[in-house]
């Protein structure tokens, strides 16, 4: 739990303090501490002196004493009358006499924290009182009192805006009078590569200092030394690195040294995007695979196939959103899954059980939505339908209050809230989400994670007391949890269970997808306040600083919708087979849709689990033998069904039968001076069809020995043929795909009715290369130009047209679910989309052309433009094997039904024959 273990930690590093800035204000900055006495009573019987540090920041005044059961006093400079050293002439005033280095504050407004060291409400002592503060450096006295009038002037000033550009003056001067001290460089060796102002972000507060790139570190040195005098971070351990909009302005990095954390090493805002993009390139430098990393498609494949979990998957999505933990207006977001909060029993195999994903919050509740949707037609632009969003501060703090109460009392000026309004119930809390008339907040990631704290008020807090004189508590469970841990774990389970797998795509579309914005917002009943979206405003166009401190302070307490990630309806998910899924090093859990008794397993099953296996060793791939058995590239492989005879064809406008057993080429046949394209054997094993660039396609009689037929079905060459119960798929350079019903000449005595056109499928440029689904009813093409287009064979309809390549497609191919689609062009890409939703749910750069391939959804067999093999890694988008080939392009590649056989067929004129060897 990242909130939770950052709290913890800060705690044990810390623990001596009882000072942090979650003391001061909201937009408050600290800017220097000295070490004093505050004396009371001043040469009086009950005169007291308590040592500790004066702390001078932004808009108050701050006293940590020493002795921890003393409280923190905090001074409002806005409530001062008075803040002065002595003067020579009041020498005879009692209260300064004999104090040298002393500072009078006279204010009529002071809060006591942590009174008896007790994290609770602040207390406030009303009316006019005199603080005398005595420094150890006597000679700080003049600069400190200085830098508090500069201070208080600008704490008067009517409008925040105002107040706000005159602190930022006295802040960036500080700075610009400051540099990085490289005397903190952990080897006098490091060359320095950068140096700039930044701020270090933490919830509900930032810290000013310098940012520092070394060749070996990142540093960051605050400008009042707290909590540390520097934060350092090794380059080498960065795994990755976020461009983050905080404050609606593109000036975050948040950089983590985890994979899977959602809690970063550090996060910082920059005054300028020129130095946030210099820092974040020199860091990027550092980590391998950079780019995968910051791609939403680069998570979808893994989520569908089931090798991260929904949570894990969620996590991403939040991340690449711009959420955080270390910005609370921008907290990770997550679903409530549960409905029942009421039976004794929870039982996730009832659909009821279950909220409705495909719904935001504030439309779960018919009455109140109809309600809402009045307000809305009635009201002018800018309309909205809800007045509050689903993920806030406030509401962060709502659920986490009893593991982060000082962070509750800092945005709440020292108060906790009500009572009757507190976390309570983990019941009333779902039910006032439906029918309350402005909460319509959704959860956070702590509800799906293994640390309950946050349900238990172990710290004894002193929370009030509720109407009926209850004394809030620990949160109340539903009857079916038998505690805290085992309510997690249920929704753990809930979260991992089969009806959300199928179902979280449509909250995902909701929350980070297409019905985020427009029309399809408006649609779903998705809309919020314009200003809670991404580019809903432009803070630099608005000239009248107190409008944009208005501005900026509504929106980072409503809270922000995240950063739109898919712009086409999210894939779903089915899993189809018992998998494990590891979601932490501590936690897993498991998903069975369709568990199979080991006593049920059938024929099928053996089959898939022998296929599994060779894909699994595919990398074992040993070449037996190779042969030179063409002029030219080859084109085409097709093996008879026993195995004995391999059919190739070439640009050498040759059919040739080359026995395996005798490793001799048997029949070479020639239809036309033009090159071949492709081939394929007919069931039975007694016809061969053959493409060619003279624009038909030739079809040749193995018993026979001769051409048996030709069908001139294209206007340019014949670039690729499929045959799928009893018709033929015809691709050209005539921008079309021809679906033809055809019958072997020998059964009908009228050549002229071989072939009947049943579609004709169009598109704008030349295809390339094509391939069915194995249901024969949706079939992909590729063209020359780079477009994927997936059509509805049954209908004669284009489902997708897809500009996925720059360049020709090589080859395309269906997974053998269907589920997804890969190709490969001129482009140096792989690209995985999602045949349903036609979203691009994967893409991996290769060094060159990858000419062809065979996968199995998960493992990539690709023959390269130099003539290797790669075997790739697709989910990890990484090569895992190179296996030497042919010596120029592998052009062509056949593989057997058990995938334990390949051919492959090359521009060096050869086919090579491999093996796999366990």
């Amino acid at each position: 739990m990242a909130f939770i273990r950052r709290r913890r930690l800060e705690r044990e590093l810390y623990s001596k303090e009882r000072f942090s800035l979650l003391l001061l204000n909201l937009e408050e900055y600290y800017f220097e501490q000295h070490t004093a006495n505050h004396i009371i009573n001043k040469d009086c019987k009950d005169e007291r002196k308590f040592r500790g540090s004066l702390k001078i920041c932004s808009k108050s005044i701050i006293f940590e004493p020493d002795d921890n059961i003393q409280p923190i006093i905090k001074i409002p400079l806005r409530d001062c009358s008075s803040i002065k050293a002595p003067e020579d002439n009041e020498a005879n005033n009692p209260f300064t006499r004999n104090t040298p280095g002393g500072i009078s504050v006279v204010c009529s407004q002071v809060f006591l924290i942590k009174d008896r060291n007790v994290i609770a409400p602040y207390k406030t002592i009303r009316g006019r009182t005199e603080h005398l503060f005595q420094l150890d450096v006597a000679w700080k006295v003049g600069d400190v009192v200085q830098t508090l009038h500069q201070l208080y002037r600008a704490s008067c000033l009517d409008k925040m805006g105002d107040q706000a550009a005159m602190i930022t003056a006295i802040l960036q001067s500080r700075l610009a009078r400051t540099s990085f001290d490289k005397y903190r460089f952990q080897s006098i060796s490091e060359t320095l590569h950068m140096e700039c102002k930044a701020e270090m972000v933490t919830p509900l507060v930032t810290n000013p200092g310098h940012v520092c790139v070394s060749d070996a570190n990142l540093y960051f040195q605050p400008l009042n030394g707290y909590p540390k005098p520097v934060v350092q971070i090794t380059l080498q351990n960065v795994r990755r690195i976020y461009k983050r909009r905080h404050g609606l302005m593109p000036l975050g990095l948040e950089v983590f040294c985890t994979e899977n954390d959602l809690c970063s090493d550090i996060y910082l805002k920059f005054y300028n995007c020129q130095d946030r993009d210099e820092v974040y390139r020199l860091i990027a430098k550092y980590i391998e695979n950079h780019i995968a990393e910051h791609t939403a498609e680069s998570y979808v494949l893994q989520w569908q196939r089931g090798h991260i979990s929904n949570y894990q998957y969620l996590l991403h999505l939040n991340n690449l959103a711009d959420r955080s933990c270390n910005d609370l207006s921008q907290y990770p977001v997550f679903p409530w899954i549960i409905a029942d909060y009421s039976s004794s029993v929870l039982d996730l195999t009832k659909p009821e059980t279950f909220r409705d994903l495909s719904k935001p919050i504030g439309a779960l509740n018919k009455e109140r939505l109809d309600r809402l949707v009045k307000r809305y037609q009635e009201m002018p632009e800018p309309k909205f339908m809800y007045g509050s969003h689903y993920s806030s501060p406030g509401y962060v703090l709502f659920y986490l209050v009893r593991v982060a109460p000082e962070y509750m009392l800092c945005l709440q000026n020292g108060k906790f809230d009500h009572a009757d309004r507190m976390f309570n119930s983990i019941a009333e809390t779902w039910k006032n989400c439906l029918d309350g008339a402005t909460d319509f907040k959704e959860l956070i990631p702590e509800f799906y994670e293994n640390d309950s704290s946050f349900l238990v008020n172990s710290l004894k807090l002193d929370l009030g007391k509720r109407q009926g004189g209850k004394m809030v508590e620990d949160v109340e469970l539903p009857p079916w949890a038998s505690g805290p841990d085992d309510f997690l774990q249920k929704c753990q389970e809930a979260l991992e269970s089969p009806y959300v797998s199928e179902h979280l795509h449509e909250w995902i579309d909701i929350i980070f997808g297409y019905k985020q914005k427009g029309s399809e917002a408006v649609a779903a009943h998705n809309v919020f306040h314009p200003l809670t979206y991404e580019g809903g405003v432009d803070l630099n166009s608005i000239m009248d600083p107190n409008e944009k401190v208005a501005l900026l302070t509504q929106i980072l307490e409503f809270g922000q919708t995240p950063k739109q990630l898919f712009t086409t309806p999210h894939p779903q998910r089915k899993i189809q087979k018992l998998k494990s899924l590891s979601r932490t090093s501590s936690h897993s859990t498991s998903i069975a849709e369709s568990p199979v008794s080991p006593n049920e397993e059938s024929f099928e099953d053996l089959t898939e689990e022998s296929i599994t296996l060779a894909w699994n060793n595919i990398a074992k791939l040993k070449l037996d033998t190779q042969c030179k058995i063409h002029k030219e590239a080859i084109t085409g492989i097709a093996v008879t069904c026993n195995g004995s005879s391999v059919f190739t064809t070439s640009q050498d406008s040759t059919l040739k039968m080359f026995s395996r057993d005798s490793k001799t080429i048997q029949r070479s046949v020639s239809f036309s001076n033009m090159a071949l394209s492709s081939c394929l054997i007919l069931p039975g094993d007694t016809t061969v069809i053959s493409s060619s660039w003279d624009n038909h396609i030739y079809f040749y009689s193995i018993a026979f020995g001769r051409q048996q037929d030709v069908l001139l079905g294209h206007d340019d060459a014949v670039s690729k043929i499929c045959w799928r119960d009893g018709r033929l798929f015809s691709a050209s350079w005539d921008s079309t795909v021809k679906v033809w019903h055809c019958v072997p000449g020998e059964t009908l005595s009228n050549k002229k009715h071989h072939f009947e056109l049943l579609a004709h499928l169009e598109h704008d440029v030349s295809v390339n290369t094509m391939d069915l689904n194995a249901a024969n009813t949706i079939l992909a093409s590729g063209t020359k130009e780079g477009t994927i287009s997936v059509w509805d064979v049954t209908t004669a309809t284009m489902l997708h047209q897809l500009p996925h390549h720059s360049g020709t497609v090589f080859h395309a191919a269906f997974s053998p679910d269907s589920r997804h689609l890969l190709s490969t062009g001129e482009d140096c890409c792989f690209k995985v989309i999602d045949v349903q939703t036609g979203m691009l749910v994967s893409s991996v750069t290769t060094e060159e052309p990858q000419r062809c391939f065979k996968w199995d959804g998960n493992t990539i067999l690709s023959g390269s433009q130099t003539g290797e093999l790669l075997v790739w890694d697709l989910l990890g988008g990484k090569v895992t094997e190179k296996i030497k080939g042919h010596t120029g392009a592998v052009t062509s590649m056949w593989m057997n039904e058990q995938c334990n056989s390949v051919i492959t067929g090359g521009e060096d004129k050869q086919i090579m024959f491999w093996k796999l060897q366990y």
